[in-house]
């Protein structure tokens, strides 16, 4: 199945996408959010008929409701640890992504005030179905609803910069569009085979596969659940490869204008154009 959320902002409805067509499943179920996944919503729409559910269009929410969380692991592609002079890492490297910076896959990248270093990361992304602690690498699989698109969009000033963690930039209001859709895992027939790739204007600057992470699916939510407790409807971001602004000499960043286009194989693609931030 693949899950989507039509409406505008804050007022999006779940729905059921399929074969181009969106289904409204909002007389069924309130929202794709912890709820949803922790009573057992997938099973109960997966015996859905969508054609029976009244078509609807309109603007692309993001494809969860606000998750409890939103972690990030860094620097999971060796490419992208190399082109920012980081060593590859041991253990995965964590933070978290600020979930008011959640958005549509084709909303507008907000710059933040008096950013000049905001840049474009393409994501696989994993969604939490069932609430997950202290999980082995071989049952993880069994804790993963689905996955989705992510541009783990970074302020590489407030990242970098500014001290403390990298929370700062990359927490910012639109920095976390996800979708177009949810597929759900068994959507997806390998997870660590898929193509991504991302363009700024026309001009393709990020190409690659998830057979190029460092840790994987089962690795990456075994090792954060020895951390903290993940819940269903949380966001696992799996990290970026190689072709990031920030790689480059000099650095190309984002200004007011461009257009960012992404894709991955089976998650669909997202669509942003950048603006500055009005106050």
């Amino acid at each position: 199945m693949k899950l989507a959320r039509i409406g505008e902002e804050g007022a999006e409805k779940p729905c059921i996408y399929q074969d181009g067509t969106y289904y409204d499943v909002s007389s069924r179920f309130i929202d794709f959010n912890e709820s949803f996944f922790q009573q057992n919503g997938l099973a109960e729409l997966a015996q859905l008929k969508p054609s029976d559910f009244p078509v609807i269009s309109g603007r692309l929410g993001s494809c969860l409701a606000r998750p409890s969380k939103i972690v990030c692991v860094g620097l999971n592609y060796a490419d992208h640890a190399k082109e920012t002079g980081a060593e590859i890492p041991k253990e995965p490297i964590l933070f978290f992504k600020s979930t008011t910076a959640l958005s549509g896959p084709n909303d507008d990248i907000i710059i933040p005030k008096n950013s000049t270093k905001t840049d474009w990361e393409v994501e696989l992304a994993i969604v939490i179905g069932k609430k997950a602690s202290y999980v082995s690498e071989a049952d993880a699989y069994d804790y993963v609803a689905g996955y989705c698109l992510h541009n783990d969009l970074s302020e590489r000033e407030y990242q970098l910069e500014r001290g403390g963690n990298w929370s700062k930039g990359k927490g910012c209001d639109s920095f976390a569009p996800l979708g177009p859709y949810l597929a759900t895992k068994e959507e997806i027939k390998d997870v660590h085979a898929l193509n991504m790739w991302l363009d700024v204007n026309g001009k393709r600057f990020q190409t690659s596969n998830t057979n190029q992470l460092i840790f994987n699916v089962p690795q990456v939510v075994s090792y954060i659940s020895q951390f903290m407790t993940l819940l269903p409807g949380d966001v696992i971001s799996t990290g970026t490869p190689h072709g990031v602004g920030l790689g480059f000499n000099p650095p190309i960043y984002l200004k007011p204008g461009d257009v960012v286009t992404l894709g991955m194989d089976g998650l669909g693609e997202q669509k942003q154009l950048a603006k500055a931030y009005q106050g």
